[in-house]
This record gives structure tokens, C-alpha cells and sequence, in this order.
């Protein structure tokens, strides 16, 4: 009986430490012998460290201030450790604003940046937009927002501090991309919607070609990619450049889904390898919106969902790819929500085209035609060479 009874007695205990824990009882307070059993060497040293902030340093700091400066800490060692650039912690409030942009909206300046060492470069200012009528320009580099640098911040870290609710002001420090002098800019933010995909007819050589131009892969991109084309078909194009240029990627059902635009049901668009999400092999599904010639313009700012599309493209119609190399991201990441609101977004795997290659490994997609920007001329020297590339294959 007495045995049963301290039986009894020692779950009585476990249960209660254990509901005291549930209920908000911080692990680092357990007496010593009690402590190891709930809480790991590091996760105690973390929450004891976190306490003695909370009760000593000179200025008040609040536990969510600290918890969010403890989940950058380890982003930013996996980021070292591993050379991963794309791992990163959202806190609530941007998380919010990263969902935005999937969703192809946000209210914010206009601008569509690559992360470079500076800080964000523009390779895109939205038409009507505050950067527009602020005078920013393709090339120009955000060094600064409100005085502070964004040197070495995640592109999502920095992009969430020059977004914010439609009306606020933001002062940018803008590097003008051909001089190299910094301007103080007061920009007054605004709603924007992303003009994610257009399209138009032109004539080259007496060939009417069909130029489409995609910006990110948000969610829906795929319709709007369809109707693109359906629209320079129905203007008589003998065949498209599609432009993927500072195209930074986003939703990989989204690039499966548009490659199925150009390629028949059941093209291996991108094979995948993960431990933890297993492999897989994406394919392309339904038919075809069309069969015209297809030239890819890309650069450097041409990553992830971007690269998927034109590769998968390249590899399975022999597509001709014009510009210069693009980014080389051969990895995937997936958004894991957290108690607080935010979300970790975590390299999970890597990723291959069709033929079996590894972008990150081959630094990036190498065009067949060779061509680059000329920033200090008003000419787009890489569509008008792909649409002549174009032109060359419709007329053979």
C-alpha cells in the first residue's frame, strides 16, 4: 500500500509540474533537480540569460523583444554555418507584410529590389508609384531607411521596414546608380498592386512577336501568365519572348502551373530532394494554352520559381535563353508557423530541373545568347535582342 501510495503521490507531482508549465510557468524557475528534466542545457541557458536581461540591463526590454532576438540569433548562425541565404525569421509584422506580396499586393513605395551588399537594389519602379514620382530609378540602391542602414539585412528584413499602412512616411537613402551620391528621399507610402504579367505585339524584321513580361510568381500568376499569351496570340504573334528578368521567384505551384502553359500534361518541370519532405517530381498538367516558339530573356535577378520555369522550358523544348546568367538558387523553403505569430521560413531541400541540374551548383542558368543592359542608354538592349533572336527562328 505504501508503494502505491508514493506511486500515486510522484504523478500527483508530475501532473502538477507539469499543468504548472502549461499554464505559463517559466522552466528556468524549477529547483536544480527538477530543471533538467523540462528544459535542455541550451534552452535553460537561453531562458536564464533572457531573465537576467529582463531584470538588470538599464533600459526596459519585453520578453517578445527578446524571444524575436533569439530566433534571429539562430537564423542568422544557420545562415553562417551553412552558407544558407534564404532561411529567415518573419515576426508577426513581417510575416504580414511577406503574405502581401505572395498575394500580389502591399502597400509600400513601388519598388521591385534584389538584395545586393549595400542594401536593396531597384531593378523595377512601378508605373504611378511613390518611388516613380520620387524620382528613384532602375539601378538606384536603398541604403538606408530612416536613417538607419540596411546593410547585410535580409531582403525581407529590410523590404518589411520600407513597407508599412498606406499614407505613412518613409525617409530613404537612395545610392543613385550611376553617379554613386546618396539622396535623403521623404516618400509617402501608398496601396500598390504588383503589375505582375503583361503583354503586347510588336514588329521586328516583318515578324509580329509576342513580348510577355512576368514579375514574381504570387498566387494566380499562372492565370494572368495564360491570358498574356492568349492576348499577343490573338494580335497575331508568330511567337513569344518571355521575360523573366528581376523576376524573384515565389510559389512553386505556381511556376508547375505555368509551365503547363507552354508544355503538354505530364513534362517533368522540377524534381525536388528533401529529409525531412521526402522527393518528389512535379509535372505539368492539362493542355497546353499554346505551341507558338518560345525565346527566355533572364539576369541575374531571375531566381528560384523564375529559373524553375525557364530551365523546365529550355530543357523540354529546346528554347532559346538570352540575357546573362541568372541567380543560382537551387534550394526550397517552407514557411513554419510559430506560437507567437511569426513564422520561421526554412531551407528544406534542394531542387533540379529536368536534365538533373542544380542551379546553386551551376551558379545559376547560362543563356545560349549572351547580352546585358546598357544602364546609361534609354534602349533595352536584351528584349530587343531576344525579339530579334525570335524573329530569326520564325522566319526559318
Amino acid at each position: 500500500m505504501r508503494a502505491r501510495g508514493a506511486l500515486a503521490y510522484a504523478v500527483s507531482l508530475l501532473a502538477f509540474l507539469c499543468a504548472g508549465l502549461w499554464l505559463g510557468g517559466h522552466p528556468a524557475t524549477l529547483p536544480e533537480p527538477l530543471r533538467e528534466p523540462f528544459v535542455g542545457p541550451s534552452a535553460g541557458l537561453s531562458a536564464e540569460a533572457a531573465e537576467v536581461i529582463e531584470d538588470t540591463y538599464y533600459r526596459p526590454v519585453g520578453e517578445a523583444e527578446l524571444g524575436n532576438a533569439s530566433l534571429q540569433g539562430m537564423v542568422r548562425e544557420l545562415r553562417r554555418r551553412h552558407r544558407d541565404r534564404f532561411t529567415e525569421y518573419f515576426s508577426p509584422e513581417s510575416l504580414a507584410s511577406f503574405n502581401e506580396t505572395i498575394e500580389g499586393r502591399f502597400s509600400g513605395v513601388g519598388l521591385s529590389v534584389v538584395p545586393v551588399r549595400r542594401g536593396l537594389r531597384a531593378v523595377q519602379v512601378f508605373p504611378d508609384s511613390p518611388a516613380r514620382r520620387a524620382g528613384i530609378s532602375p539601378g538606384d540602391t536603398v541604403v538606408s531607411v530612416d536613417g538607419a542602414s540596411i546593410a547585410g539585412e535580409s531582403s525581407n528584413e529590410a523590404t518589411a521596414k520600407i513597407k508599412g499602412p498606406e499614407g505613412t512616411e518613409v525617409v530613404l537613402g537612395v545610392r543613385d546608380g550611376k553617379t554613386g551620391t546618396v539622396r535623403r528621399l521623404q516618400v509617402t507610402r501608398a496601396e500598390v498592386a504588383l503589375p505582375n504579367v503583361s503583354g503586347e505585339v510588336e514588329t521586328v524584321d516583318g515578324r509580329r512577336l509576342g513580348y510577355v513580361r512576368m514579375l514574381s510568381f504570387s498566387e494566380g500568376a499562372h492565370a494572368l501568365l495564360a491570358e498574356a499569351v492568349r492576348k499577343v496570340e490573338r494580335g497575331g504573334a508568330e511567337g513569344i519572348v518571355l521575360d523573366l528578368r528581376a523576376n524573384p521567384g515565389g510559389l512553386l505551384d505556381e511556376a508547375v502551373l505555368c509551365a503547363g502553359i507552354f508544355l503538354p500534361e505530364g513534362k517533368v518541370v522540377a524534381r525536388t530532394e528533401s529529409r525531412t519532405e521526402g522527393d518528389a517530381t512535379h509535372e505539368t498538367v492539362g493542355d497546353p494554352v499554346t505551341r507558338l516558339p518560345l525565346v527566355l530573356l533572364i539576369d541575374r535577378g531571375s531566381a528560384s520559381a523564375a529559373e524553375i520555369l525557364a530551365a523546365a522550358l529550355a530543357d523540354n523544348t529546346g528554347a532559346k535563353v538570352v540575357g546573362t546568367r541568372s541567380f543560382g538558387k537551387g534550394v526550397f523553403q517552407q514557411e513554419e508557423p510559430l506560437s507567437n505569430g511569426g513564422a520561421l521560413k526554412l531551407t528544406v531541400g534542394e531542387y533540379f530541373t529536368p536534365d538533373g541540374v542544380n542551379l546553386a551548383r551551376s551558379r545559376g542558368i547560362h543563356p545560349d545568347v549572351k547580352v546585358s543592359d546598357d544602364r546609361k542608354t534609354p534602349a533595352d538592349e536584351g528584349k530587343e535582342r531576344a525579339l530579334r533572336v525570335l524573329a530569326g527562328q520564325v522566319g526559318n
